[in-house]
């Protein structure tokens, strides 16, 4: 039996004021696998999913931990990079399933072609890993 600890694992928890909404476009436009949803003690939900074995978690916000919604602090409060062997391919299933003009092409600041995404207030890109140099 091994005793090598297992590293910790670093989970982003996104707040969204339409969780089912986020899961759903999550998986359709992104290729996540919904892993959870439920709903919480104070009526909430709380949503889990994940890409290619990495976890994110969502739920609505409480206001009264100071804890909100992109759509109710008026602002992008973070955003997510997922690093991707073939972008384009990604970028072209992301186009067809998610049918909105929300996804854009660009490249990144160090020259690697980045898809970028704001469904519901939060950017995400999706990147190729930079060059080493």
């Amino acid at each position: 039996m091994s005793t090598t600890p297992k590293p910790p694992q670093i989970i982003p928890y996104l707040f969204y004021s339409d969780v089912p909404a986020a899961l759903d476009f999550l998986c359709r436009a992104f290729g996540f696998e919904e892993e959870m949803r439920t709903g919480t003690p104070s009526g909430g939900m709380h949503g889990e999913a994940s890409f290619h074995g990495q976890l994110v978690m969502m739920g609505q916000g409480a206001r009264e931990q100071s804890l909100t919604t992109p759509r109710a602090a008026g602002a992008a409060t973070m955003g997510v990079f997922v690093y991707l062997d073939d972008v384009d391919a990604h970028y072209a299933a992301a186009k067809a399933a998610a049918r909105n003009s929300c996804i854009r092409r660009r490249t990144s600041p160090m020259g690697e072609p980045t898809r970028r995404s704001i469904p519901r207030g939060h950017p995400w890109f999706f990147t190729t890993p930079p060059k080493a140099s």
